[in-house]
């Protein structure tokens, strides 16, 4: 879809940043172009198009259909780090399945955590709903128990598969998400919920390995030629994923639109109607981009804010500056990523420790951010960060807003282009 490359000046940016969000003052000397998600319209009635998607789905045989005669039901759902709509979702899916004579206790809802960490019981209520944590096994899937994994071959480039048994063992195998950009897969939703999100540590670490990670088709906003994409759909395959619920979110988090179905054709379906109604594509690239990781819960850790600098890098020009604001309140991330952040002083250096060596979890993450970083000049506001890692960035550091703005500016001409993407991620571009 064209849109055209609206420029415009602000003295005032509102961006997406952890819970509150937060205002910067940009000097009115540059040429300024505000990427925002464009506007979407929210469901009349998103109940009602969840049922009427359940019962009519895209492709294949509807829910309550599926369900007859089956003793147990697995549900894939995000965890804390995806606003997915789950309470919202659930409750007519749940019904459907009842009533077609799965009992309650042959119902386990699983949080596809791939390796993040487990969530908190607070966490699970948030994801859920209060009403559906009291009443289902809610349980959070552990990437590292090797034992709760079923082993269902190999994929045909070599991927050893390894699956939560809980959802390989059920009757049905259902998941829940939402479709948005992924710095490599892409976008989300869809197969995403039984790998990575249900895979053992050995499958996820070989997903993100380097001949996924450094393939230029393995990016946002693409899934046609995309290898990633590609052994994921085989792998949901093996593991007999029967159904989806995917939907669509307004910029205020509320449904636009919902794909249900049989998996491939409900996510392509998706991925079209995201793809028309968010790609924005740019006539050239910009000589600085000002972006964010999208505010909570996105940006709880550096690790997941890492997203908005790797979308800002398809539109930066080469040799052009990023500036990232994260919250970043839990900190840098996962014990294995917090380690390796310490231990590598630049890019280069860390593109070159992890040539020819076993994949290492979280590994996969730094290396995206390593590319970006090759580049663009990179520098980063996240006061969430503690203060012994804000100098290990490969790029300048900062904690106040204002610090980290004039630090930008002092680096750019007047006639520099500058584009301002305050929900990072979550805006869809590219250049033609």
């Amino acid at each position: 879809m064209e849109r055209p490359d609206v420029s415009l000046k602000v003295m005032r940016a509102s961006l997406a940043f952890g819970r509150t969000g937060l205002e910067i003052d940009l000097p009115d000397t540059h040429e300024y172009s505000v990427l925002q998600c464009p506007s979407i319209a929210p469901l009349a009635d998103a109940v009602a198009s969840i049922e009427a998607a359940l019962d009519r789905p895209i492709k294949g045989e509807s829910l309550a259909s599926l369900a007859t005669g089956k003793s147990s039901a697995a549900i894939s759902v995000c965890d804390i780090t995806r606003p997915a709509p789950n309470p919202v979702v659930l409750p007519p899916l749940l019904r459907r399945l009842q009533a077609a004579g799965i009992p309650k206790n042959g119902i386990h809802i699983l949080i596809a955590t791939g390796l993040h960490r487990a969530a908190t019981p607070a966490e699970i209520r948030h994801i859920v709903g209060e009403e559906i944590a009291a009443n289902f096994e809610v349980l959070n899937h552990d990437a590292r128990n090797a034992a709760q994994h079923r082993r269902l071959g190999t994929t045909k480039s070599g991927t050893p598969v390894f699956v939560d048994e809980r959802f390989v063992g059920a009757d049905l195998h259902l998941s829940l998400g939402f479709i948005e950009p992924h710095l490599m897969l892409g976008f989300s939703g869809g197969r995403k919920l039984v790998a990575p999100g249900l895979a053992a540590e050995a499958t996820i670490k070989e997903l993100h390995s380097s001949r996924f990670m450094r393939d230029a088709r393995a990016r946002e906003g693409s899934i046609e030629d995309n290898p990633l994409h590609a052994e994921l759909l085989e792998i949901a395959r093996m593991a007999r994923h029967d159904f989806i619920v995917d939907v669509s979110l307004t910029r205020d988090r509320k449904i636009a639109a919902v794909f249900a179905g049989e998996p491939e054709a409900a996510h392509r379906t998706g991925v079209r109607w995201v793809s028309s109604a968010l790609m924005q594509t740019l006539a050239k690239p910009f000589d600085a981009v000002i972006t964010t990781g999208a505010g909570f819960p996105l940006d709880m850790t550096f690790y997941q804010s890492i997203k908005g600098i790797t979308a800002a890098s398809q539109i930066v020009r080469q040799g052009g500056n990023i500036l990232l604001f994260g919250a970043c309140d839990e900190g840098v991330g996962a014990p294995e990523f917090t380690r390796m952040v310490c231990e590598h002083t630049s890019d280069a250096e860390f593109l070159k420790s992890i040539e020819g060596v076993p994949v290492t979890v979280d590994q996969w993450q730094l290396e995206k951010l390593a590319l970006a970083t090759q580049k663009a000049k990179v520098s980063y506001c996240v006061p969430g960060v503690p203060e012994q890692f804000i100098g290990g960035l490969w790029g300048p550091g900062f904690r106040n807003p204002s610090d980290a703005v004039k630090a930008l500016f002092a680096q750019l001409p007047a006639s520099s282009r500058i584009a301002v993407v305050p929900e990072g991620p979550y805006v869809l571009a590219g250049v033609a």
